[in-house]
């Protein structure tokens, strides 16, 4: 076993077999990794907020979904990974108040989702199994040897996609 490589809030990393990625927390954020099966290579990005447009001072790329998967990609790039070979797996995006509103501000959950799926559909990388949504917290753990994602939950099993 490899040593286990990890990714703050707001933060992304790279990784491959027999090391393995992971990040802690993820209430409203998105866990996205993105991997190649045939290489064992992964990254991992731990995305906070939708839009980077949206706000003047973005000093830390890794904090929005589309910076963050660009950086991301970027990253890989240099280490020879094709974004044609790349699938990912994402993770997060819980809605952590139960209010029911039509508030966007307070749907932040659901708006990572979906800027990261859009992004990643405009990348034309596939998602190839998801854990989003409810309202509890993730630890995600990716290990690029069997490219699973193992989610953990506090009182819940461990699920693997």
């Amino acid at each position: 076993m490899g040593n286990m490589i990890k990714v703050g809030m707001a933060d992304l990393n790279t990784c491959k077999a027999p090391d393995a990625i992971t990040t802690l927390g993820l209430g409203s954020c998105i866990g996205v990794v993105l991997y190649d099966a045939r290489t064992k290579a992964c990254g991992m990005v731990h995305v906070m907020l939708p839009d980077s447009t949206q706000i003047k001072t973005h000093d830390n790329p890794a904090k929005f979904a589309d910076t963050g998967i660009k950086e991301l990609l970027d990253l890989l790039s240099k280490q020879g990974i094709m974004k044609s070979s790349l699938q990912a797996k994402i993770a997060g995006g819980a809605q952590m108040f139960a209010f029911n509103t039509g508030n966007d501000l307070l749907r932040v959950g659901q708006r990572n989702a979906e800027a990261v799926r859009k992004i990643l559909k405009d990348y034309g990388i596939r998602v190839v199994a998801e854990d989003c949504g409810e309202n509890y917290g993730r630890t995600i753990e990716f290990y690029p040897e069997t490219s699973e994602l193992y989610i953990k939950a506090i009182g819940k099993p461990l699920k693997i996609i």
